[in-house]
């Protein structure tokens, strides 16, 4: 199957799923039992293969729970942070589905199993709760238990009929395309936000490129506001496994998406010692302090949130905020989310970050921040997006690169909010692989682009009041019908005569009638 045919095959089938359920779970919770059951299928399968050790010989899943000795389970979780017995995996609990009348609960246990196999071990933080979002006892599956185990039953068995043979030669990427379908057909309709923790791939591919540009190797990627993971990915996506050294680390506030993100590593055959996802407040309580700086950085930080702020007086002494002089608005917690990002950023690396356009002409503080960075040279590219990318909100936004590594001091400034540099679609716009590369080759190559790409001297910015909206500097295609003025006033000029004619033509016939009447 092509990339296009395995999308529309998975969405096909997840909503075919959605139709057996329908009625009884709302759409957003059904995604949590979606992703989950996908997630179960593919840590099964993974643990599966590697007991099995690509030995044709044996099937873990037939194998007697008994036959597994201390030793093995032992060096199994220390290999892959978790432990599953074959009567526990996926492929064993689905084809018994229908006819399991105690299903919700061994699903509950499988899963509270699964998690406490990793208690002692390093892996124990990355495994636990992974599944706390997956209530398999909850009345949003029905009110009887025959009613929680039938709908159960026809989620594992939908996820069992997906069939794309290995998940590491699929394509697409499995997960994220079915976070994103279930998103864009369930958060409009619902009127439940959920855009806001993941980001496109079409635009994560774009941040992932531009924060590890020409880099042959990084010694760690890290997104300090990470959602699902998706823009985490995109770099693993599409870089070699080893340009990444040190692994994957990432900070969400939000405890189901957090809880996502780390099943999105497994899924993607991260292992646990190469992932760090932390739950928690990014500007209040951050992590990897201790594991910073970081030589690649990207982020979708939340637009416009309100924070703390001047309200904890310790903030302005915090060395992430201190150099700038000053707090980002406690309305706004933007530029926070842009300068905790340059404090971990190491002096080899770069930093793409997701902004509102807002932040980039606003008065007050967010001036002074914008003055602190471009006076210290930390901006290379603003860059300006087309409308309506994103999953909960139509607004244009901006790609904010810093770097602490500039050879020159001038600002990029690009804009790829153009017809030209986006694809009209359905539910959200998308930038193709042609669109990316424009942008990428003008970011590369720093030259001016009439109507595209201009790069401006820092001490015009600052005359210019440290404005960094992109509409200030590159000047935009007009697009408005040519005139030719001498053309449309020859126009005029023979217009005119043929209406005098015409008047005097009308006047010698009233003349002529009322010559008649007399």
């Amino acid at each position: 199957m092509t990339s296009t045919e395995q999308r529309a095959a998975l969405q096909r089938q997840i909503w075919q799923i959605a139709n057996d359920v329908r009625g009884a779970v709302d759409g957003w919770d059904f995604k949590q039992y979606v992703l989950g059951t996908l997630f179960y299928r593919f840590i099964s399968e993974n643990f599966a293969n590697y007991i099995e050790g690509g030995d044709e010989s044996i099937n873990y899943a037939e194998l007697p729970d008994e036959v597994i000795t201390p030793e093995i389970k032992d060096d199994a979780i220390k290999t892959k942070g978790y432990f599953i017995y074959p009567s526990q995996l996926f492929v064993n609990v689905a084809a018994a589905a229908n006819s399991n009348d105690s299903l919700n609960t061994d699903l509950a246990s499988i899963f509270s199993a699964i998690e406490t196999s990793a208690s002692g071990y390093p892996s124990e933080p990355d495994i636990k709760g992974l599944f706390a979002d997956f209530d398999t006892t909850s009345n949003r599956l029905g009110n009887t238990v025959k009613d929680k185990n039938t709908r159960l039953a026809a989620v594992l068995k939908g996820v069992a009929g997906l069939d794309f043979g290995e998940f590491d030669d699929s394509h697409i990427d499995l997960f994220g395309d079915a976070y994103e379908f279930l998103i864009s057909n369930y958060a409009a309709n619902a009127g439940k936000s959920g855009g806001e923790f993941f980001t496109p791939q079409h635009v994560s591919k774009l941040i992932a490129r531009l924060a590890m540009h020409k880099q042959t190797s990084v010694n760690k990627i890290y997104d300090p506001a990470c959602g699902s993971g998706s823009l985490l990915l995109q770099a693993k996506k599409h870089f070699d496994a080893h340009i990444i050294e040190d692994g994957f680390f990432g900070q969400e506030i939000n405890h189901t998406t957090y809880n996502l993100a780390r099943m999105n590593m497994f899924l993607h055959n991260i292992n646990y010692d190469k992932f760090n996802m932390q739950l928690g407040d990014t500007l209040r309580n951050p992590h990897f302090g201790d594991d910073k700086p970081f030589d690649a950085i990207v982020s979708n930080p939340p637009y416009s949130v309100k924070w703390i702020g001047s309200d904890d007086p310790t903030l302005i002494n915090d060395e992430r905020f201190a150099p700038a002089g000053v707090l980002a608005p406690k309305s706004k917690a933007d530029f926070a989310f842009v300068l905790h990002a340059l404090s971990y950023l190491s002096s080899r690396g770069r930093a793409a970050i997701v902004c509102f356009p807002g932040i980039f002409y606003r008065g007050g503080a967010e001036k002074k921040i914008r003055q602190y960075l471009v006076d210290n040279n930390y901006i290379e590219t603003v860059i300006a997006l087309a409308p309506n990318l994103f999953y909960g909100t139509t607004i244009a936004v901006n790609i904010l690169v810093l770097s602490k590594h500039k050879t020159d001091t001038t600002t990029q400034f690009i804009d790829a909010s153009g017809e030209d540099y986006f694809k009209k679609a359905t539910n959200t716009n998308i930038l193709t692989d042609a669109h990316i590369e424009k942008i990428m080759q003008a970011f590369d190559r720093k030259a001016n682009v009439e109507h595209f790409a201009l790069s401006v001297d820092n001490d015009k910015i600052a005359d210019n009041d440290y404005n960094l909206s992109v509409s200030s500097y590159v000047e935009a295609k007009d697009t408005r019908e040519k005139i030719d003025i001498t053309q449309l006033n020859a126009e005029l000029k023979t217009t005119v005569a043929k209406i005098d004619q015409l008047r005097a033509d009308i006047d010698a016939i009233v003349l002529e009638i009322e010559g008649t009447d007399a």
